[in-house]
């Protein structure tokens, strides 16, 4: 159900299917009664038609992932039966480290993202929001 909703919700919503193109349908509201559709009977074949194709490609693409990567999904299975949780290094441990650079700061996350000159500094309200508890984390550890 939720891949079904995520699929109509590209094409009609969100406007990222070349089929239908780059519009935005009206939704209705949740409970709202719907008497007619905000598009034409022949949109909205083609709508069903592009989110079928759209579920069918992603469900290929899962298993195809799965079965070639199937050797990394039993390692990560077996540890997750002698311990319920997996971090960060347990993964790496299992799997390698990634194959691209990690992102950690919020400068790193927003990199490239706007024009030349954007400034990508923390607003002044946030640039020290961390500072006292490394003081606090910093005078836990002397004690």
């Amino acid at each position: 159900q939720k891949v079904t909703k995520s699929a109509y919700s590209q094409i009609t919503q969100f406007g990222m299917n070349e089929a239908v193109g780059n519009v935005s349908f009206e939704q209705p509201q949740q409970g709202e009664m719907v008497f007619d559709k905000p598009f034409s009977e022949h949109t909205a074949q083609l709508v069903d038609e592009e989110a079928k194709k759209l579920i069918s490609n992603a469900m290929d693409r899962t298993i195809k992932l799965l079965t070639e990567k199937k050797d990394l999904v039993e390692k990560v299975a077996l540890r997750l039966l002698e311990k319920e949780v997996l971090n960060r290094e347990d993964m790496i441990e299992l799997l390698g480290p990634r194959p691209f650079k990690e992102k950690s700061t919020y400068e790193e996350f927003v990199e490239g993202t706007g024009s030349e000159e954007e400034n990508t500094e923390l607003p002044a309200g946030l640039k020290d929001w961390n500072v006292d508890r490394e003081k606090k984390s910093a005078e836990a550890d002397t004690v």
